[in-house]
């Protein structure tokens, strides 16, 4: 595995979404050394990144990490942003800081790297045009699984929800609140943003029922537990699942027929940003194509990038066929939207979820 640290970084996206943010401090130790302050997630960005935007711009970076995005956004909340310029979160959290008018507008511009994300990148539902966030990663859930292991390729949502025989008590499923709501919202034909109290509650039911059979509610070591073969079949996000095939090529990844989500990590620039205009320098370097194809290569992601995809070595996507996924394809799944108060609803049914016999 090429990106250790990557796992841990990985549960960022995956924190519980809403307003009740931990507030943990406002702004970095060090703000005032640096030009910028990039907050991101462990092993998110090359480890010399400093060095070379420095090289190319002369300006000072100063990262800062945050664990989880509920992490990041109590301190831009609480803060109002302040002491941050760049901010890496998930699609949903980058919707909620620019309904709360904590983000500035990204200057087209000034980041004429911007060029280089695929259309369908450029046209997400959640900011069309790339108003206030770029797209940094993104990519889809779905089962991942021991293929010589298991009899046939499992292609629903129901291997997981109803294992048979091969499978009952070898099946891990994601816990974090959206993922896991998600796996019993979608085989049953609602949206992966669903509000209606209805169709939440019958996924609540169904994931009450498939708890009797699993093996764990896991977030991070879902991809060992596969190597190990203590699991068989996982619910896994496909970068995720990349982890397990790099130690064992038997191990597969597939989009159920019955659709998923589709997730995107974004960059936003505070709007009490003092330096908006090095933040817009510093979007542009990522977004040239041998940075952004870096965090394809190393992070096992799908990145929104078009040169930076095509510039990927032909044997990488041949040992991880889902990197090969294309735009349109990931346009079929259902983007995660940012619930509103319904997100309180889904943290309740998974906490209803996990407390079940």
């Amino acid at each position: 595995m090429t990106n250790a640290a990557r796992p841990v970084a990985r549960t960022a996206l995956a924190a519980a979404a809403g307003l009740g943010f931990a507030v943990l401090g406002l702004v970095p130790a060090t703000a005032e050394a640096a030009d910028l302050v990039i907050s991101n997630w462990t092993g998110y960005m090359a480890p010399d990144i400093a060095e070379r935007f420095k090289a190319a711009t002369g300006l000072e970076i100063e990262v800062v990490n945050h664990a989880t995005n509920e992490e990041i956004m109590g301190k831009l909340v609480a803060g109002k942003g302040k002491g941050y310029d760049v901010v890496f979160v998930s699609s949903p959290f980058a919707e909620i800081l620019h309904n709360m008018k904590l983000t500035a507008p990204i200057e087209a511009g000034k980041v004429p790297n911007l060029k280089n994300l695929y259309p369908q990148a450029r046209e997400l539902a959640y900011d069309p045009g790339n108003t206030f966030s770029v797209p940094y990663t993104w990519g889809t859930t779905g089962l991942c699984y021991r293929s010589d292991l298991v009899k046939g390729e499992p292609d629903s949502w129901f291997a997981l929800l109803k294992p048979d025989d091969q499978l009952k008590g070898k099946v891990t499923m994601l816990s974090t609140d959206r993922w896991l709501m998600a796996a019993g919202l979608i085989p049953q034909g609602f949206s992966v943003n669903a509000t209606d109290p209805a169709e939440i509650r019958k996924a609540t039911d169904l994931l009450i029922e498939a708890k009797k059979t699993l093996l764990a509610y896991d977030d991070t070591t879902f991809y060992s537990k596969l190597v190990s073969g203590e699991a068989l079949l996982v619910q896994a996000w496909d970068g995720w699942c990349n982890y397990g095939i790099a130690e064992n090529p038997a191990i597969k990844f597939v989009v159920p027929k019955e659709g998923s989500d589709l997730w995107v990590d974004t960059m936003v620039v505070m709007e009490n940003s003092d330096h908006k205009d090095a933040a817009m320098k510093f979007i542009d370097f990522i977004l040239a194509p041998e940075n952004h194809a870096w965090a394809a290569q190393n992070i096992d992601y799908k990145v929104p990038n078009k040169p930076a995809m095509e510039s990927l070595p032909a044997d990488f996507l041949k040992q991880f066929p889902n990197m090969a996924m294309t735009p349109d394809e990931l346009m079929k799944y259902q983007l995660m939207r940012d619930l509103g108060p319904a997100q309180r609803e889904y943290s309740r049914a998974v906490s209803e979820i996990k407390a079940a016999n």
